[in-house]
Order: structure tokens, then C-alpha cells, then sequence
């Protein structure tokens, strides 16, 4: 009677290494599938969503250049004197302050070099550059809302004494809510695109593994610069144009074969 019984005892343990043995080898599996999804039944398809938009909003650069003497003080006044007029016309034109930054400010030393080419005549070497004054440059950056005033700024701050006016761009202010319908549009037209492929090859959607983006916009320039004496130079104001702009999201999708 207990050799019967050790020999049941036997088969159980057998059992149940074989059960367990099993059930390692279904969790390796399902580990492996976890951690490598479907590397080898797998699919990608891609979309592109596009969003036309107005721009709303102007960007441009002004540079005030100031040269001068050794009186580095003197030099700073006016250029700082140049750049709060422009900035006050900018501000009387409804601009905000928070459209209105400093960007750059320099101050750079202005050399005077001796003609003697390394070693003077008489076989002494050349005495070093001499500073004989510095040039001080202050950019701003500012945002205008209401473009029908676009124009009219640029040309009241060239007027008023900035040197440069650069960097004329449109921007749309809320461009996050833009790329969030062109990122919606190209996971549509994923969706619908691997239904069709899934179809085609007579197997199911599975889960999604994965989401790859690579999305962007084009911004439209507008080149307008200005250089030279304008002091006394009369400038009609010109008119700004900021025609529209795309934004596109490109979606790329992998899902599991069923």
C-alpha cells in the first residue's frame, strides 16, 4: 500500500513540475511579447494632418547704432535716448509691454591699427591697436497685434531715429491649439489607413504600440530692412500683408497584427 501511494505521489509531482513548467514557459512568452511587441507581426502606417491659419501676429527687429569718441557715457546716452523714443512711439500705438524686449545690447571698442607691418623703420615693433572709440548697438524685438498699425510703426520708429529695422515675420499667437487639430487629422487619417491595410491583408488591428511625431509649420519672412542716413529721409508707410500660413503634424503609427 505505500509503494501505491509513493508511486501516486510520484505521477503528482511529475504533474505538477510539468504544469509549472508550462506556465513558466506561457509567462516567458508573454513577458517576451511585453517587452518586444510583436516585432515580427507588426505594422506601421503614417498621416498628415494640415491647418491653414491667419497669423495674428507681427514680429520684427529694430537696431539702434551708436558710434562715437572714447566717451563711452556719452555714446550710451544717445543711443539709449534713440531707442526709449522709439520705444515710447511703439507704446503710444497700443503695443503692450509685454511685446516689447530688449534682445541685444553691446558695446564694442572701435581700434585704430598702425600701417608699419610688424616692425616699424627704424626695426622697433609696432606699437599695439589703439582704442579710439566704441560703437554701442541696442536690438529690440516687438510683437504687434493689430496689423493695421504694422506699417505705421516701422516707419515711425525709422523716423524717430532706429538704424535698422529687420526680421519681419508672422507668427500665429496660439499655435499649440493649431498643431492640436493638425496632430488630430493625421492620427484620423492613420486610423483610417490601417483599417484599410488590415483589410486588404485579411487580419485584424491589434493593439497600438506606438506613436511617432514630426510635426512643423512654415512661417511666412517679410524682408524690410533699412540702412544709411535716415535722420531727415521721409518713409511713407508700407503696407503689410501676412497672408496665411500652414501647419502640418505627421503621425506615424505601429500596431500589432491580430
Amino acid at each position: 500500500m505505500s509503494e501505491q501511494i509513493k508511486n501516486y505521489l510520484g505521477m503528482a509531482v511529475i504533474g505538477f513540475l510539468a504544469i509549472s513548467a508550462v506556465a513558466v514557459l506561457m509567462f516567458q512568452n508573454s513577458y517576451s511579447r511585453s517587452i518586444e511587441p510583436s516585432s515580427f507581426r507588426s505594422f506601421s502606417v503614417s498621416g498628415e494632418g494640415k491647418v491653414v491659419a491667419v497669423p495674428d501676429v507681427a514680429e520684427f527687429t529694430m537696431t539702434v547704432i551708436s558710434e562715437g569718441g572714447k566717451n563711452l557715457a556719452n555714446i550710451q546716452k544717445e543711443n539709449s535716448e534713440k531707442a526709449n523714443r522709439a520705444i515710447g512711439l511703439i507704446k503710444a500705438a497700443g503695443v503692450s509691454d509685454k511685446d516689447i524686449t530688449t534682445s541685444n545690447y553691446s558695446v564694442e571698442p572701435r581700434y585704430q591699427y598702425s600701417n608699419c607691418g610688424g616692425y616699424g623703420y627704424d626695426g622697433r615693433v609696432c606699437p599695439p591697436p589703439e582704442i579710439v572709440g566704441y560703437t554701442v548697438r541696442q536690438s529690440v524685438t516687438v510683437k504687434v497685434r493689430d496689423f493695421s498699425k504694422t506699417g505705421e510703426i516701422i516707419s515711425g520708429v525709422v523716423a524717430s531715429g532706429v538704424n535698422s529695422v529687420s526680421g519681419l515675420s508672422f507668427k500665429v499667437d496660439d499655435e499649440d491649439k493649431m498643431k492640436n487639430e493638425a496632430r488630430s487629422e493625421a492620427i484620423g487619417k492613420a486610423r483610417e489607413k490601417a483599417k484599410a491595410i488590415a483589410k486588404a491583408g485579411n487580419f485584424k488591428v491589434g493593439k497600438l504600440l506606438s506613436v511617432v511625431e514630426d510635426s512643423g509649420y512654415n512661417p511666412i519672412p517679410y524682408k524690410y530692412g533699412i540702412g544709411g542716413s535716415i535722420e531727415t529721409a521721409s518713409y511713407e508707410a508700407p503696407s503689410i500683408e501676412p497672408g496665411s500660413q500652414e501647419i502640418r503634424a505627421n503621425v506615424t503609427l505601429v500596431y500589432e497584427i491580430e
